[in-house]
């Protein structure tokens, strides 16, 4: 196992600049997960981490030695991609031993390790099968089996689950946190999906556009987001954005929304000026159903079991609402809401408002 350290890591296509100078720190054990919309380089600085894709600027550090000109073979790495790479007219126990052969390993030190591996991630069962005889999970575990048998001192992981259905990523993601619980090998794992992130990091590091947006533990992130675009990627419904402006009232600041509805500002540090124009964020599950909150049209009811989500327009936007209680809304009523927790954020910066 080893620590991975970004220090003012870039990468450019020619004139175009993708990476603009990532620091991360990753210790070791340590699961961090990259996340952020595609095209913001995550995949990116994962390939450069590999040795995949060379860097344009900066230094990447793996168990103290900095591995820039190192290649990918010689990294002690080990790689999951997202469609599984396996060869099909090798059996899964060929498959898994076969960066082994290559390494001229004995061939008892091989089968052991396979063997090891196939105990670990239930495949025992499946070992003569071939790739095109297995589910998309199975052949998923195989992928990952082939990673493990090598002991790296870093697992990578690209968008591993993508290519499975709902229920089966569900699974999966399980399994790979549960593994990693259990070989406690420092793991970088890239999605797109913040819900993946949340579930399964003890770091996030958000991306956009190339940046580093925020890093820290997924319930910090959810907590505390540095800005507009954290809020807003990370929580599932989304954090509702609603256009906003200060306002001094009796007992203190408030927050005037169109139409003139106010509400009592949220604490923060340095209180801006009344008049200030802001954006106030508000999560979905801080919002209850009330006597004399806001005032909300309805505009679709969607229930889902546990839940029911509430589209509403109010003061001309349209925010949406998790509640546990059933209700009987219909679209075109007015319900009040009352928001329970508020983030303010600066319009133009996007910077929240501590």
């Amino acid at each position: 196992m080893a620590s991975v350290t970004l220090r003012d890591v870039r990468k450019a296509f020619g004139s175009t600049q993708v990476v603009h100078g990532v620091n991360v720190a990753i210790s070791d054990g340590e699961f961090a997960v990259l996340v952020g919309p595609s095209g913001c380089g995550k995949s990116t600085l994962l390939r450069m981490i590999a040795g995949l894709e060379e860097i344009t600027g900066g230094d990447i550090d793996i168990g103290g030695r900095v591995v820039n000109a190192v290649p990918p073979k010689e990294r002690d790495i080990a790689m999951v991609f997202q469609n599984y790479a396996l060869y099909p007219h090798m059996t899964v126990a060929d498959n898994m031993g076969f960066s082994l052969k290559l390494a001229k390993r004995p061939a008892g030190e091989v089968k052991e390790r396979v063997l090891a591996a196939a105990r670990i991630l239930g495949l025992t069962d499946y070992l003569e099968r071939y790739p095109r005889q297995l589910s998309g999970g199975q052949r998923q575990r195989v992928a990952m089996g082939r990673a493990i048998v090598r002991n790296p001192q870093v697992f990578l992981f690209d968008e591993p689950l993508s290519n499975l259905d709902a229920k089966l990523r569900v699974q999966m993601r399980t399994e790979i946190k549960e593994l990693h619980q259990r070989l406690r090998t420092t793991s970088i794992y890239v999605t797109h999906d913040q819900i993946e992130a949340m579930t399964m990091a003890d770091k996030i590091v958000v991306m956009n556009a190339g940046r580093v947006e925020q890093i820290g533990a997924p319930l910090e992130l959810y907590d505390n987001p540095a800005n507009l675009f954290v809020a807003g990627f990370i929580g599932s419904p989304a954090m509702n954005f609603v256009p906003a402006r200060v306002a001094a009232g009796p007992t203190g600041l408030e927050v005037e929304l169109a139409g003139g509805l106010r509400l009592a500002a949220p604490k923060v540090d340095s209180a801006p000026a009344p008049g200030r124009d802001v954006t106030l964020g508000v999560r979905p599950e801080h919002f209850a159903v009330t006597a004399d909150g806001l005032p909300a049209e309805v505009i679709v009811v969607e229930p889902t079991g546990a839940d029911t989500q509430i589209f509403c327009n109010v003061a001309g936007t349209e925010v949406s609402a998790v509640v546990r209680e059933r209700h009987t809304f219909r679209p075109g009523e007015t319900i009040r809401l009352t928001p329970q927790l508020t983030y303010m954020f600066d319009p133009g910066t996007g910077a929240r408002l501590y």
